[in-house]
């Protein structure tokens, strides 16, 4: 399960208006590499894979991929506003390690995998 809090859904909605693209949803999905061992990928899509798993959240159509579902279970989206304008916030349970830029993160299972620089 993945939550995306009222204010993240609220920036979403607003950017999917002003994409002005009918049929896209949020795609969410991990990738190797970062400074910790995985990083975060989230943006628009409209094409689904057969790999894909569709959910809805908040209102949104999110799709994730197969493999990425099992270090997103959990995952609670955010948005939080700063004096240099907002952004995204990921709070990951699955994560034992997260980089200080907040986009990459290691799971348990990949503890003892050495990190490279940020």
């Amino acid at each position: 399960m993945i939550t995306i809090s009222e204010t993240a859904s609220g920036k979403i909605k607003e950017m999917l208006e002003e994409e002005g693209t009918p049929g896209l949803f949020l795609r969410i999905g991990v990738k190797e590499g970062g400074c910790t061992g995985f990083s975060y990928g989230m943006g628009f899509d409209d094409e689904e894979k057969e790999n894909d798993k569709s959910m809805e959240v908040a209102d949104l159509k999110v799709v994730v991929d197969d493999d990425s579902l099992k270090y997103l279970f959990g995952l609670i989206i955010d948005w939080k506003d700063s004096a240099m304008g907002g952004g995204f916030t990921i709070e990951n349970p699955n994560a034992t390690a997260t980089c200080g830029c907040g986009s990459s993160f290691r799971t348990a299972a990949a503890a003892g995998k050495p990190d490279s620089d940020c």
